[in-house]
Formats: structure tokens, C-alpha cells, sequence
């Protein structure tokens, strides 16, 4: 197993790993992106996010895709949007060998920190995060507006 950074031509596996995730946390009908946009937001002119990949001889196994946020409080981090790890490969230490991956990369890119989510049922996940001595914060809540609500919103005024 090789861990490498994403390249344009992996992008169709990453999105069937992302539908992969999407089915796991019981919301495929969520997912509205797709691989050309996928394409367009990380290869274009001004790459919104990047990610790592953990490929075998017979291809990509898990990814993980990170982006950069500020924090008035902090400044630069990392955002660490997803680690997925196909179901039939979970367990053998790719997750580990990703998430690693990224946290090099956050230092590399002189982050202060990095951070990201994980769902309170998803107890491999949180065991996991926990044993690298993360911090879960259970008091912030999640706010959320899609393009739809926001156009709608402001057509009002």
C-alpha cells in the first residue's frame, strides 16, 4: 500500500468512495456533487481542496481530502473533510497512514492546527480520533444553508 497525493485522473474512484461514505452514513440523497465538479474545484485554476490517497494493486483503496479554513482565533488550518477507507479495507491501518498524511501536510503548509467532524454514532471513528489525543468538542452546533435557501432568502429583500 502506497499513500500519495491525488492526482486528476483519480477523481472518478474518489467519488465512488465518497457515495461509499454517503451510503454508510445513510445519506446518499445528500450528495449533489459530482466528478466534473470534483475536476473543476480541484484542478482548476484556484484548487479548492487537495487530498491523499492509499492505492494497492488493484487501485485506490481510501482517500483523504483536506482544504484550508482561517480562524480569527487560531489563523491558518486544516480542514480535514473526509477519510474514507473502502469497507473490505478498513482495519489494516489506512486510515492511520492517511490521517498521518495529513497532519504532515497541515505542518508542512504551516498550519496552526487542523480540524474536522465526526458523526457522535460513528464510535470506530471517534476511538480512532481519540487515540491520537484529539479534543472533541461537543459544544459547537452545525449551521447549514444550500444555494437554494440562500437565493431564496435573498429575493425576499
Amino acid at each position: 500500500m502506497i499513500i500519495r497525493k491525488g492526482e486528476q485522473k483519480d477523481i472518478p474512484r474518489v467519488f465512488e468512495l465518497v457515495m461509499e461514505l454517503a451510503i454508510f452514513e445513510r445519506a446518499s440523497q445528500e450528495v449533489t456533487n459530482s466528478i466534473a465538479q470534483m475536476e473543476r474545484d480541484g484542478f482548476g485554476e484556484r484548487p479548492l481542496f487537495g487530498f491523499f490517497v492509499a492505492e494497492d494493486e488493484t487501485g485506490i483503496q481510501g482517500l483523504s481530502l483536506y482544504y484550508y479554513r482561517y480562524s480569527t482565533w487560531k489563523g491558518k488550518r486544516l480542514y480535514l473533510e473526509d477519510i474514507i477507507v473502502t469497507e473490505k479495507k478498513r482495519g489494516k491501518g489506512l486510515g492511520k497512514a492517511l490521517f498521518d498524511a495529513t497532519m504532515k501536510q497541515a505542518l508542512d503548509d504551516n498550519c496552526t492546527g487542523m480540524m474536522w467532524q465526526v458523526l457522535d454514532w460513528n464510535e470506530p471513528a471517534i476511538a480512532f480520533y481519540k487515540s491520537y489525543g484529539s479534543r472533541l468538542d461537543n459544544e459547537w452546533v452545525n449551521c447549514h444553508l444550500e444555494a437554494a435557501q440562500i437565493r431564496q432568502l435573498l429575493n425576499k429583500n
